[in-house]
């Protein structure tokens, strides 16, 4: 397998070739700069995969991309990156990146990425592209009386308070905080109020 691998950083690039030469694989050309990747793609070797460091020089966001995209017409090429950034995974991929892998990605399944990439599939990580459930969608989907006792919470009422506001049984008002709190995925009743508040709720 043949690789094109485009970082400016110099440690990266290098440890990031040995590895994938140790792993066996054939080729591993090292270049600093897009400019450069550009002008090995034009001397038409055949590559299987072309790997591009998001933030080295000549890239200029995902226009970068398309250009290396437009050079070697066929080969996958994808972002690599030290930034996370979900909105940066979801825009490479929608402007045609063959994958977007975090250089935070450990070896063994940088190695597998690769692989996958260069046989012609997409890469990215699952845990980078779930999105966060809207909260006001989960506000909604609370019952009147977990929203009831959710006020409670923020108004700084006490179980027992809130029980007798309610008129329920203090431990049916527990019930309902364990079960509201894990809806908002709050850690306690504090942060359960901190979630409402800064959903709009209060």
């Amino acid at each position: 397998m043949r690789l094109l691998l485009a970082d400016d950083h110099d440690l990266v690039r290098e440890t990031l070739a040995a590895f994938l030469l140790a792993e066996g694989f054939e080729t591993v050309r090292c270049v600093a700069t897009l400019p450069a990747a550009l002008e090995v793609l034009a001397e038409g070797t055949r590559f299987d995969l072309v790997l591009l460091d998001y933030n080295m020089p000549g890239m200029n966001g995902l226009e970068g991309l398309a250009r290396a995209r437009a050079a070697a017409p066929g080969v996958p090429v994808a972002i690599i990156s030290g930034t996370t950034q979900r909105d940066l995974a979801e825009a490479s991929l929608q402007a045609g990146a063959a994958g977007f892998v975090p250089k935070t990605l450990a070896s063994r399944a940088m190695i597998a990425a690769v692989h996958l990439m260069a046989s012609g599939d997409v890469f990215a990580p699952i845990s980078l592209l779930m999105r966060e459930p809207d909260m006001a969608d989960v506000l909604q989907s609370l019952t009147r009386r977990e929203t009831d006792v959710l006020r409670g919470i923020c108004e700084g009422k006490s179980n027992k308070e809130i029980a007798r506001d309610l008129d329920l049984q203090e431990v049916t008002v527990k019930l309902h905080v364990k079960t509201l709190s894990r809806k908002l995925g709050a850690k306690n009743r504090t942060h359960a109020a901190m979630i409402a508040r800064d959903s709009g709720l209060t």
